[in-house]
Protein backbone atom coordinates (compact mmCIF):
# COMPACT_ATOMS: atom_id res chain seq x y z
CA UNK A 1 0.00 0.00 0.00
CA UNK A 2 1.21 3.79 -0.84
CA UNK A 3 1.81 5.94 1.70
CA UNK A 4 0.29 9.07 1.74
CA UNK A 5 2.56 11.92 3.33
CA UNK A 6 1.26 15.01 4.59
CA UNK A 7 2.33 18.69 4.53
CA UNK A 8 3.01 19.38 7.89
CA UNK A 9 4.02 21.92 10.41
CA UNK A 10 7.62 22.21 11.53
CA UNK A 11 6.47 20.60 15.03
CA UNK A 12 3.86 17.51 13.37
CA UNK A 13 4.38 15.15 10.82
CA UNK A 14 1.59 13.02 9.21
CA UNK A 15 1.55 9.84 7.67
CA UNK A 16 -1.29 8.07 6.46
CA UNK A 17 -0.68 4.20 5.45
CA UNK A 18 -4.42 3.24 3.38
CA UNK A 19 -5.44 -0.10 4.33
CA UNK A 20 -7.67 -3.15 2.43
CA UNK A 21 -9.98 -3.33 5.47
CA UNK A 22 -12.20 -1.20 7.55
CA UNK A 23 -10.58 -0.45 11.20
CA UNK A 24 -12.59 -1.44 14.35
CA UNK A 25 -10.12 -0.19 16.76
CA UNK A 26 -6.27 -0.06 16.95
CA UNK A 27 -3.69 -0.25 19.66
CA UNK A 28 0.45 0.04 20.86
CA UNK A 29 1.72 -3.46 21.69
CA UNK A 30 4.58 -2.75 24.01
CA UNK A 31 7.86 -1.98 22.29
CA UNK A 32 10.12 -4.63 21.41
CA UNK A 33 13.38 -2.49 19.67
CA UNK A 34 14.20 1.01 18.59
CA UNK A 35 12.87 -0.36 15.01
CA UNK A 36 9.82 -1.58 15.52
CA UNK A 37 7.19 -0.51 16.82
CA UNK A 38 4.49 -3.29 17.11
CA UNK A 39 0.62 -2.64 16.35
CA UNK A 40 -2.68 -4.36 17.22
CA UNK A 41 -5.91 -3.71 14.47
CA UNK A 42 -8.79 -5.12 14.99
CA UNK A 43 -10.70 -5.24 11.08
CA UNK A 44 -13.87 -5.60 9.28
CA UNK A 45 -14.04 -7.00 5.63
CA UNK A 46 -17.35 -5.54 4.22
CA UNK A 47 -16.97 -8.03 1.34
CA UNK A 48 -16.84 -11.03 3.01
CA UNK A 49 -18.30 -10.27 6.47
CA UNK A 50 -15.30 -11.38 8.55
CA UNK A 51 -13.48 -9.62 11.03
CA UNK A 52 -9.63 -10.15 12.04
CA UNK A 53 -7.24 -8.96 14.95
CA UNK A 54 -4.28 -8.69 12.59
CA UNK A 55 -0.12 -7.69 14.36
CA UNK A 56 1.80 -5.29 12.60
CA UNK A 57 5.12 -3.98 12.77
CA UNK A 58 5.03 -0.30 12.00
CA UNK A 59 8.85 0.03 10.57
CA UNK A 60 9.93 3.99 10.87
CA UNK A 61 13.64 3.51 9.31
CA UNK A 62 13.98 4.39 6.37
CA UNK A 63 11.41 7.57 5.65
CA UNK A 64 8.24 6.89 5.19
CA UNK A 65 7.31 4.21 7.72
CA UNK A 66 5.47 0.90 6.43
CA UNK A 67 3.40 -1.29 8.49
CA UNK A 68 4.41 -5.42 7.91
CA UNK A 69 2.28 -7.98 8.90
CA UNK A 70 3.90 -10.35 11.09
CA UNK A 71 0.46 -12.61 12.84
CA UNK A 72 -3.52 -12.69 11.97
CA UNK A 73 -6.01 -13.99 14.29
CA UNK A 74 -10.02 -14.70 12.45
CA UNK A 75 -12.27 -13.50 14.79
CA UNK A 76 -16.07 -14.88 15.33
CA UNK A 77 -17.54 -11.55 15.51
CA UNK A 78 -17.01 -7.71 14.69
CA UNK A 79 -14.89 -5.98 17.13
CA UNK A 80 -16.60 -3.98 19.64
CA UNK A 81 -13.31 -3.32 22.41
CA UNK A 82 -9.86 -3.42 22.12
CA UNK A 83 -7.33 -3.32 24.89
CA UNK A 84 -3.96 -4.64 25.63
CA UNK A 85 -1.43 -4.83 28.08
CA UNK A 86 1.46 -3.31 28.84
CA UNK A 87 4.13 -5.82 29.76
CA UNK A 88 6.44 -6.16 27.22
CA UNK A 89 7.70 -9.58 28.47
CA UNK A 90 3.97 -11.04 28.20
CA UNK A 91 1.99 -8.94 25.94
CA UNK A 92 -1.68 -9.98 26.06
CA UNK A 93 -4.54 -8.70 23.52
CA UNK A 94 -7.99 -8.44 24.68
CA UNK A 95 -10.73 -8.04 22.34
CA UNK A 96 -14.85 -7.64 23.14
CA UNK A 97 -17.22 -8.29 20.08
CA UNK A 98 -20.47 -7.37 19.18
CA UNK A 99 -22.23 -10.96 20.14
CA UNK A 100 -21.13 -10.54 23.17
CA UNK A 101 -18.22 -12.47 23.58
CA UNK A 102 -14.68 -11.84 24.59
CA UNK A 103 -11.47 -13.03 23.53
CA UNK A 104 -7.68 -12.95 24.73
CA UNK A 105 -4.71 -13.48 22.48
CA UNK A 106 -1.39 -14.26 24.18
CA UNK A 107 1.48 -12.92 21.89
CA UNK A 108 5.84 -13.85 21.20
CA UNK A 109 7.46 -10.46 22.79
CA UNK A 110 10.06 -10.86 19.63
CA UNK A 111 8.08 -12.46 16.72
CA UNK A 112 4.67 -11.30 17.34
CA UNK A 113 2.88 -14.65 16.46
CA UNK A 114 -0.24 -15.43 18.39
CA UNK A 115 0.83 -18.39 20.93
CA UNK A 116 -2.46 -18.71 22.62
CA UNK A 117 -6.23 -17.54 22.37
CA UNK A 118 -8.72 -17.96 25.14
CA UNK A 119 -12.43 -16.99 25.15
CA UNK A 120 -16.01 -16.51 27.00
CA UNK A 121 -18.71 -16.94 24.76
CA UNK A 122 -21.35 -18.28 27.04
CA UNK A 123 -25.21 -16.84 26.89
CA UNK A 124 -25.16 -15.97 30.74
CA UNK A 125 -21.89 -13.42 30.26
CA UNK A 126 -23.12 -10.85 28.02
CA UNK A 127 -25.88 -10.43 25.57
CA UNK A 128 -25.13 -8.31 22.45
CA UNK A 129 -22.28 -6.12 22.38
CA UNK A 130 -20.01 -5.30 25.02
CA UNK A 131 -18.46 -1.82 24.75
CA UNK A 132 -16.55 -1.47 27.76
CA UNK A 133 -13.45 -3.60 28.39
CA UNK A 134 -10.30 -2.78 30.31
CA UNK A 135 -7.35 -4.62 31.43
CA UNK A 136 -6.18 -4.51 34.75
CA UNK A 137 -2.30 -4.04 35.02
CA UNK A 138 -0.25 -6.49 33.38
CA UNK A 139 -3.62 -8.25 32.12
CA UNK A 140 -5.02 -10.65 35.22
CA UNK A 141 -8.08 -9.04 35.27
CA UNK A 142 -10.35 -7.64 33.05
CA UNK A 143 -13.59 -5.53 33.23
CA UNK A 144 -16.57 -5.85 30.73
CA UNK A 145 -19.46 -3.42 30.53
CA UNK A 146 -22.11 -4.16 28.40
CA UNK A 147 -25.49 -2.55 26.02
CA UNK A 148 -27.15 -5.20 28.10
CA UNK A 149 -26.75 -3.74 31.34
CA UNK A 150 -24.38 -6.30 32.91
CA UNK A 151 -20.73 -5.68 34.59
CA UNK A 152 -18.63 -8.54 34.73
CA UNK A 153 -14.85 -9.54 36.13
CA UNK A 154 -12.84 -12.28 34.54
CA UNK A 155 -9.89 -13.64 35.84
CA UNK A 156 -7.27 -14.68 33.10
CA UNK A 157 -4.97 -17.25 33.99
CA UNK A 158 -2.51 -19.77 32.27
CA UNK A 159 -4.80 -21.68 30.33
CA UNK A 160 -8.04 -20.51 31.15
CA UNK A 161 -10.92 -18.05 32.46
CA UNK A 162 -13.46 -17.08 35.26
CA UNK A 163 -15.77 -14.73 35.75
CA UNK A 164 -18.10 -13.37 37.96
CA UNK A 165 -20.86 -10.89 37.86
CA UNK A 166 -20.72 -7.80 39.68
CA UNK A 167 -23.88 -6.08 38.40
CA UNK A 168 -26.79 -6.65 36.15
CA UNK A 169 -29.49 -4.07 35.80
CA UNK A 170 -31.38 -6.34 33.70
CA UNK A 171 -31.41 -3.92 30.48
CA UNK A 172 -32.48 -0.80 32.65
CA UNK A 173 -28.59 0.97 32.22
CA UNK A 174 -26.60 0.07 29.22
CA UNK A 175 -22.85 0.37 29.92
CA UNK A 176 -20.59 1.84 27.17
CA UNK A 177 -17.50 2.56 28.73
CA UNK A 178 -15.18 1.39 31.45
CA UNK A 179 -11.80 1.69 33.19
CA UNK A 180 -9.30 0.46 35.91
CA UNK A 181 -8.46 3.09 38.46
CA UNK A 182 -6.86 0.62 40.64
CA UNK A 183 -7.13 -3.36 41.25
CA UNK A 184 -10.00 -2.67 43.89
CA UNK A 185 -11.68 0.00 41.78
CA UNK A 186 -12.99 1.06 38.31
CA UNK A 187 -15.40 3.45 36.65
CA UNK A 188 -18.11 2.86 33.83
CA UNK A 189 -20.09 5.42 31.90
CA UNK A 190 -23.11 4.66 29.93
CA UNK A 191 -26.43 6.94 28.93
CA UNK A 192 -27.16 10.22 30.18
CA UNK A 193 -23.78 11.38 30.29
CA UNK A 194 -23.57 9.09 32.93
CA UNK A 195 -20.40 7.75 35.48
CA UNK A 196 -19.88 5.06 38.18
CA UNK A 197 -17.47 4.48 40.59
CA UNK A 198 -17.28 0.61 41.74
CA UNK A 199 -15.11 -0.62 44.49
CA UNK A 200 -14.43 -4.39 44.95
CA UNK A 201 -14.14 -3.82 48.47
CA UNK A 202 -17.87 -2.44 49.28
CA UNK A 203 -20.18 -5.15 46.81
CA UNK A 204 -23.89 -4.48 45.77
CA UNK A 205 -23.65 -2.00 43.21
CA UNK A 206 -21.92 1.57 42.09
CA UNK A 207 -20.68 3.44 45.60
CA UNK A 208 -20.71 6.98 43.73
CA UNK A 209 -22.84 7.95 40.56
CA UNK A 210 -23.13 11.70 38.37
CA UNK A 211 -25.14 12.16 35.79
CA UNK A 212 -24.35 15.09 33.80
CA UNK A 213 -27.44 17.49 33.69
CA UNK A 214 -26.64 18.72 30.13
CA UNK A 215 -27.98 17.94 26.53
CA UNK A 216 -29.07 19.75 23.20
CA UNK A 217 -32.85 19.99 23.04
CA UNK A 218 -33.85 18.14 26.13
CA UNK A 219 -32.04 14.70 24.46
CA UNK A 220 -29.78 12.21 26.55
CA UNK A 221 -26.07 11.98 25.56
CA UNK A 222 -23.98 8.83 26.04
CA UNK A 223 -20.19 8.55 27.29
CA UNK A 224 -18.25 6.17 24.76
CA UNK A 225 -14.91 6.41 26.63
CA UNK A 226 -13.28 6.76 29.74
CA UNK A 227 -9.47 7.39 30.80
CA UNK A 228 -8.10 8.06 34.56
CA UNK A 229 -4.93 9.16 34.94
CA UNK A 230 -2.78 6.75 37.23
CA UNK A 231 -1.26 9.60 38.98
CA UNK A 232 -4.78 10.71 39.37
CA UNK A 233 -7.11 8.24 40.58
CA UNK A 234 -9.73 10.50 41.68
CA UNK A 235 -10.48 12.11 38.58
CA UNK A 236 -11.99 10.42 35.12
CA UNK A 237 -12.38 12.27 32.18
CA UNK A 238 -15.66 11.08 29.71
CA UNK A 239 -15.75 11.62 26.05
CA UNK A 240 -19.22 11.41 24.41
CA UNK A 241 -22.38 12.89 22.59
CA UNK A 242 -22.42 16.48 21.00
CA UNK A 243 -18.51 17.11 21.02
CA UNK A 244 -18.13 16.44 24.87
CA UNK A 245 -15.34 16.05 27.13
CA UNK A 246 -15.71 16.29 30.73
CA UNK A 247 -14.08 15.67 34.25
CA UNK A 248 -15.43 13.96 37.11
CA UNK A 249 -13.51 14.44 40.06
CA UNK A 250 -14.56 12.46 42.87
CA UNK A 251 -13.58 14.90 45.84
CA UNK A 252 -16.14 17.40 44.27
CA UNK A 253 -18.70 14.90 42.50
CA UNK A 254 -21.20 17.44 41.79
CA UNK A 255 -19.22 20.03 39.87
CA UNK A 256 -17.82 18.69 36.66
CA UNK A 257 -15.22 20.31 34.53
CA UNK A 258 -16.40 20.25 30.92
CA UNK A 259 -13.38 20.60 28.33
CA UNK A 260 -15.15 20.59 25.23
CA UNK A 261 -19.23 20.65 23.64
CA UNK A 262 -21.91 21.63 26.41
CA UNK A 263 -21.26 23.64 29.23
CA UNK A 264 -23.21 23.54 32.22
CA UNK A 265 -23.86 27.69 32.41
CA UNK A 266 -24.48 30.05 30.23
CA UNK A 267 -21.49 29.84 28.19
CA UNK A 268 -20.42 26.64 25.88
CA UNK A 269 -17.02 25.81 25.98
CA UNK A 270 -15.20 25.95 22.85
CA UNK A 271 -15.32 22.99 21.24
CA UNK A 272 -13.01 21.02 18.14
CA UNK A 273 -16.32 18.75 17.67
CA UNK A 274 -19.57 18.64 17.63
CA UNK A 275 -20.54 15.03 16.82
CA UNK A 276 -19.67 11.83 19.09
CA UNK A 277 -16.36 11.99 20.59
CA UNK A 278 -15.48 8.07 20.17
CA UNK A 279 -11.81 8.04 22.49
CA UNK A 280 -10.36 10.45 25.37
CA UNK A 281 -7.06 9.33 26.40
CA UNK A 282 -4.79 11.66 28.93
CA UNK A 283 -1.97 13.38 26.54
CA UNK A 284 0.87 12.61 28.75
CA UNK A 285 2.91 14.11 25.57
CA UNK A 286 2.09 17.95 26.75
CA UNK A 287 2.77 18.11 30.24
CA UNK A 288 5.56 15.20 30.67
CA UNK A 289 8.15 17.64 31.36
CA UNK A 290 6.53 19.53 34.21
CA UNK A 291 3.42 17.22 35.45
CA UNK A 292 4.92 17.43 39.18
CA UNK A 293 4.00 21.15 39.03
CA UNK A 294 0.61 21.30 38.17
CA UNK A 295 -2.16 21.47 40.85
CA UNK A 296 -4.06 18.60 41.46
CA UNK A 297 -7.18 19.94 41.59
CA UNK A 298 -6.10 21.10 37.88
CA UNK A 299 -7.08 18.50 34.92
CA UNK A 300 -4.61 17.82 32.49
CA UNK A 301 -4.38 17.30 28.82
CA UNK A 302 -6.77 15.16 27.20
CA UNK A 303 -6.68 13.67 23.84
CA UNK A 304 -9.86 12.93 21.54
CA UNK A 305 -10.94 11.57 18.40
CA UNK A 306 -14.84 12.31 16.76
CA UNK A 307 -17.35 11.27 14.41
CA UNK A 308 -16.63 14.29 12.17
CA UNK A 309 -13.04 13.77 11.76
CA UNK A 310 -11.43 15.19 14.64
CA UNK A 311 -7.97 14.48 16.27
CA UNK A 312 -6.95 17.48 18.93
CA UNK A 313 -6.28 18.03 22.46
CA UNK A 314 -8.40 19.68 25.04
CA UNK A 315 -7.04 21.36 27.64
CA UNK A 316 -8.86 23.03 30.84
CA UNK A 317 -8.78 27.01 30.36
CA UNK A 318 -7.22 26.86 26.97
CA UNK A 319 -8.06 26.89 23.23
CA UNK A 320 -7.87 23.35 21.53
CA UNK A 321 -4.74 22.12 20.15
CA UNK A 322 -6.32 20.21 16.54
CA UNK A 323 -3.54 17.77 14.95
CA UNK A 324 -5.86 16.31 12.17
CA UNK A 325 -9.15 17.63 10.63
CA UNK A 326 -10.21 14.79 8.35
CA UNK A 327 -13.17 14.52 5.73
CA UNK A 328 -14.12 11.21 7.53
CA UNK A 329 -14.86 9.48 11.07
CA UNK A 330 -11.80 8.88 13.22
CA UNK A 331 -13.24 6.24 15.48
CA UNK A 332 -9.93 5.24 17.76
CA UNK A 333 -6.54 6.44 18.31
CA UNK A 334 -3.81 5.65 20.88
CA UNK A 335 -0.91 7.45 22.20
CA UNK A 336 2.78 5.25 22.65
CA UNK A 337 2.88 4.86 26.44
CA UNK A 338 7.07 4.35 25.82
CA UNK A 339 6.66 7.45 23.43
CA UNK A 340 4.14 9.78 23.65
CA UNK A 341 5.07 11.88 20.87
CA UNK A 342 3.91 9.59 18.51
CA UNK A 343 -0.03 8.91 18.27
CA UNK A 344 -1.58 6.36 15.64
CA UNK A 345 -5.49 6.83 15.02
CA UNK A 346 -7.90 5.00 12.63
CA UNK A 347 -9.55 6.84 9.67
CA UNK A 348 -12.76 5.49 8.29
CA UNK A 349 -11.78 5.65 4.96
CA UNK A 350 -9.67 2.85 5.90
CA UNK A 351 -6.44 4.63 6.99
CA UNK A 352 -3.76 4.18 9.75
CA UNK A 353 -2.72 7.61 10.73
CA UNK A 354 0.58 8.09 12.35
CA UNK A 355 1.30 11.17 13.92
CA UNK A 356 4.93 12.66 15.53
CA UNK A 357 4.74 15.33 17.39
CA UNK A 358 8.67 17.53 18.01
Amino acid sequence: MAVVVEPSSSDLQIHRLPQPKYIDALRWLPLISALDNPIALALHDSHSATSSIEIHALKTPPNPPSLDLQSSWPCPSRVSSLRVSQTPQKPLIAASTFDGSLHFLATHPVNLSIQSDTSIAEKGFHVGPIWGVDLLGSGGECVTGGEDGRVNLVTVGESRLSYRRVFDSEGLVSYTAAKWASPAEFATGGLGFSLQWWDQRKPGGAVSQFKGGWGRGGSSGIVHSIDIHPSRKHTCVGGGSSGTVFAWDLRWPEQPVVLSGIGTGERENTSPSESEVWEVQYDCFVHSSNISNVSSSRILPVMMCSEDGILAVVEEGEEPAELLAEPCAINSFDINVQNPSTVICSLEWESVAIITRQ
